[in-house]
């Protein structure tokens, strides 16, 4: 970079970073809540970060985390106005309250707000870490969250493990055996799990294994087995990474740089796992992160099926029961793994192949 273009280069640095004070002073000064006055000031830094960084990883860094928070408030905005867009609301049931008392509770949850203010009062709760009350049990929603999460958490961490750990060596072993017997099978049998939709996979282990053949107990409280939940998470994702696995070792196994590690006289092991498959694992994290999201939540049908009362569950339960509290937490909660889990997966590229560069 020549004199003039690192000087143009300071002088807009030095501009933005006037310009950033003066939004976040007036921002200070107009902004109710102290968690509000913090964000804008992350945002100013990430916007700072993005435009002015030398470093191709902290400018990819600092977008990425601007654009996953600019994410979450669409989805909490498309999310909050289609609910209310619904006619009906969480207390238009068969048996309504009285007039009285449908009024104190529609002022208790801001429902006789116009929309907007709704949506602006929701924000401000949020910033303040309230995900505010369920309107069917009058919990707090943080702690139902977390609760549930905690069970699905131990689901969706098992199911993911295993379906890695398998997808790798089948996928690898289909690879190495293209063509073959044991080539066909792998490939039947993931395609069918993929083809098999997660509610009909968990209703026919839950019919076949629990209530026909009684190796396992239906999951509840006393008997906590997460042997069938566990399988009807992972056979999809499992399937899949498979798939990937299978595609990018045959690929990376007619490289010319595995044929000349071959031609040297390095051991087939060495050749498989320290040079094929490290480079094949690049399109399965692309996969991974945003699985692990979804697989960490657990599948909101299979956690219905087997009845676990993870966080899947409170989320079907809250759209049945119209809990707009329920349905606006537990989908920025997702929103926000979701796209942690994807930013988590992008940086491992780096560390998988140093080569790859950020823009």
């Amino acid at each position: 970079m020549d004199n003039a273009a690192r000087k143009k280069k300071e002088i807009q640095l030095i501009a933005a970073c006037a310009l950033s004070v003066v939004i976040f002073a007036v921002g200070w000064f107009t902004l109710r809540i102290l968690s509000a006055k913090i964000l804008l000031g992350v945002v100013l830094v990430l916007i700072c970060g993005t435009l002015f960084f030398s470093n191709d990883t902290g400018r990819y860094i600092c977008k990425r985390i601007l654009l996953a928070l600019v994410t979450v408030f669409i989805i909490a905005a498309i999310t909050f106005f289609s609910m209310n867009a619904i006619p009906g609301g969480p207390f238009s049931k068969e048996k309504a309250p009285s007039a009285a008392v449908q009024a104190v509770l529609e002022e208790r949850f801001h429902l006789n707000e116009p929309i907007g203010t709704q949506f602006l009062l929701y924000l401000e709760g949020l910033l303040q870490g309230n995900f505010g009350i369920s309107t069917k049990t009058g919990r707090e929603i943080s702690t139902t969250i977390f609760e549930s999460f905690s069970i699905s958490a131990q689901l969706g961490g098992y199911a993911a493990l295993i379906a890695i750990v398998l997808g790798l060596c089948f996928g690898s072993i289909a690879a190495l055996n293209r063509a073959k017997a044991a080539d066909r099978v792998i490939i039947f049998f993931t395609t069918l799990f993929v083809a098999v939709p997660s509610f009909i996979m968990a209703t026919l282990l839950l019919l076949v294994f629990c209530l026909q053949l009684g190796w396992f107990p239906i999951f509840s409280t006393n008997n906590q087995s997460y042997v069938l939940p566990v399988i009807a998470l992972m056979l999809s994702p499992m399937s899949y990474i498979t798939r990937l696995t299978k595609t990018s070792m045959l690929d990376v196994l007619g490289q010319d740089y595995i044929r000349t590690a071959r031609a040297k006289g390095v051991k087939e092991r060495q050749v498989i796992f320290k040079h094929a498959l490290k480079n094949a694992l690049i399109p399965v994290i692309t996969y991974v992160g945003p699985m692990m999201a979804y697989i960490l939540t657990g599948s909101m049908v299979v956690e219905t099926v087997f009845t676990t009362g993870g966080l899947g569950t409170k989320f079907v339960q809250g759209i049945s029961n119209r809990d707009y509290p329920m349905i606006m937490g537990t989908t920025i909660f997702l929103a926000t793994l979701m796209v942690t889990m994807t930013l988590i997966s992008d940086l491992i590229y780096k560390v998988v192949d140093p080569r790859i560069s950020f823009d």
